[in-house]
């Protein structure tokens, strides 16, 4: 099967699922940028319950997702990280994925050699999918949209959830069935589906890939 997604930061399992399971996975570059959707925010259990971490962006005269700009205000990385070291720093692989994930949390200066700056949301998201691919080690073929495609044309060999796997309101989808795995506050809140692949990877790590 293969299958339509929008870009994601730090995408839920259920996005991972159809990346390990479909034969080739095209993803969307020339949709309009969503607001409140997993293009640029991820849900993580905190001891306070499900929360959102999002990336500001900034807007400019093209809204296409591959035009969409990472913006520097407020700090954000340096609070999504520390979100992370205090949901996730007692679970059961947070010490050892650490030093491969912590790199897209560093605020990239000018002229650091070394430190990687990603300007754009589609390939920071990218470098992202890519990592996460190599610490879970799935191989998935990945291609990219050359222009926008209606749902309702040309879609007849491609399953599109692009508009499906969201956070609020997501359609059903009888393929993704949530399996639960060992969560750090599963004992204060119950099994807490579909949240951040970071989520998975932090509690259950190299036995990850069995739950995809």
């Amino acid at each position: 099967m293969n299958v339509l997604l929008s870009t994601t930061y730090f995408g839920p399992v259920q996005w991972y699922q159809k990346l390990n399971r479909c034969e080739e996975v095209l993803i969307e570059r020339y949709e309009s940028f969503c607001k409140q959707t997993y293009r640029n925010r991820c849900l993580i259990a905190t001891t306070q319950g499900v929360q959102a971490l999002t990336v500001p962006v900034e807007h400019a005269d093209s809204m296409l997702m591959k035009d969409i700009r990472i913006s520097d205000h407020g700090q954000w990385r340096h609070l999504h990280w520390n979100a992370l070291q205090s949901a996730y720093g007692e679970s059961p692989f947070f010490e050892y994925y650490q030093d491969d994930i912590r790199p897209f949390f560093e605020t990239p200066q000018v002229g650091s050699a070394g430190m990687k700056r990603w300007d754009y949301l589609f390939d920071f998201n990218e470098a992202i999918r890519t990592k996460m691919c190599e610490l879970i080690d799935i191989q998935p073929h990945v291609a990219y949209t050359e222009d926008y495609t209606p749902e309702t044309e040309g879609m007849a060999q491609t399953v599109s959830y692009r508009d499906s796997i969201r956070p609020k309101h997501p359609v059903p989808d009888s393929d993704f069935v949530p399996k639960p795995y060992y969560q750090v506050y599963q004992q204060k809140y119950g099994f807490l589906a579909n949240l951040s692949i970071l989520d998975l990877l932090f509690n259950m790590g190299p036995e990850s890939i069995f739950y995809l």
